[in-house]
């Protein structure tokens, strides 16, 4: 009975913390906002400028801010259940390398798409085509081996990274300043939007990936046990993993396509969570979705406020926080 109590009132706390941070953050930036400004759209006349900016740029900037580190956060905690490791991360299988070759590809290529009528950037399209191919490859090769393993799926997605790796550095080795400047800005992730239009695709997909998360924590749980404890308790062990693995890789691929690649959030959010509301997915996985939607909120604030008026991109801040965690894992998972 304490237990429960001691973990509903960790969810309300969570709630709280992300509901702050959202309130506050599209507050923060170069330009003051006040409240009266806010207030005064619902109001009638003419929208000021710190309404436009508030409305069209820092508010659907927050809201994809939270959506991207809440998908990457609860991935990474999917992921580092399904092969048993702790340094186990949404771009474990190579998803981040292949959406990355196929934006490269496209900014290289100045390619430029239609969807349903709609001009959309070829970089987010392409980025989204190479996710779901690193996606097809990996799993691919994985079961045309003998003796398929997760372990065998693993090695294949970080061989296929650096083959994503190589084709991506030879393709700048190819490319004109311009592209290669286009190119490298673009591999430091970023959640710069104006709009909503890319707050709205990439909810579609995360919506959908997560509840395929949430609606098999049980099966997360049975899965920490071991396989055979998991078989022996009914679960079909290989076709959960394969319902996980393309709902985790769906849900990355269209970060990456829209955010580009924002690395250690799935790596340093569940592990915090973990360390305080225990290994019980019930539980993790909705801390982790506020943890990480709020953690990269906190992240943005300070990459678009530490220099103003310029901007660090946001993958930059999450490396240089997620490098010393990574070590601090090595450590404490020796093994």
């Amino acid at each position: 009975m304490m237990e429960n109590r001691k973990i509903r009132t960790q969810n309300f706390v969570f709630i709280a913390i992300a509901l702050v941070v959202l309130a506050i953050a599209p507050f923060i930036g170069s330009q003051s906002i006040s409240f009266a400004d806010i207030a005064g759209i619902f109001g009638g006349g003419a929208i000021s400028t710190g309404q436009r900016i508030f409305w069209d740029v820092r508010m659907p900037r927050v809201l994809l801010g939270f959506i991207t580190g809440a998908t990457l956060s609860v991935c990474g905690m999917t992921f580092q259940a399904m092969f048993r490791n702790p340094l186990a991360t949404p771009f474990t299988l190579g998803v981040s390398g292949g959406a990355a070759l196929g934006a490269v590809i496209a900014i290289k290529l100045g390619i430029a798409t239609t969807v349903m009528g709609i001009a959309l950037p070829g970089a987010q399209v392409f980025a989204f085509i190479g996710a779901l191919g690193s996606i097809v490859i990996v799993y691919g090769i994985a079961r045309a081996k003998k003796g398929f393993t997760m372990a065998t799926m693993l090695l294949t997605g970080i061989a296929m990274s650096f083959f994503f790796s190589a084709s991506i550095m030879f393709i700048q080795y190819l490319a004109d300043f311009a592209h290669s400047f286009s190119i490298v800005r673009w591999m430091m992730g970023g959640i710069a939007v104006v709009g909503y239009r890319q707050v709205l695709q990439l909810a579609a997909f995360a919506i959908v990936g997560v509840a395929v998360i949430f609606s098999s924590r049980s099966e997360l749980n049975l899965i920490l046990t071991g396989d055979e404890i998991a078989t022996g308790r009914g679960l079909d062990v290989e076709r959960m993993r394969k319902k996980l693995f393309f709902a985790v890789s769906i849900a990355a691929g269209a970060t990456v396509a829209v955010c580009g690649p924002i690395g250690f959030v799935g790596l340093i959010i569940p592990h915090i969570m973990r360390l305080i509301v225990g290994a019980d997915h019930f539980d993790l996985a909705p801390a982790c979705i506020l943890g990480g939607g709020a953690f990269l909120v906190v992240c943005d604030i300070v990459a678009r406020t530490i220099i103003l008026p310029a901007e660090i991109p946001i993958g930059i801040i999450t490396s240089m926080i997620g490098g010393p965690f990574f070590i601090w894992l090595l450590f404490r998972h020796p093994n």
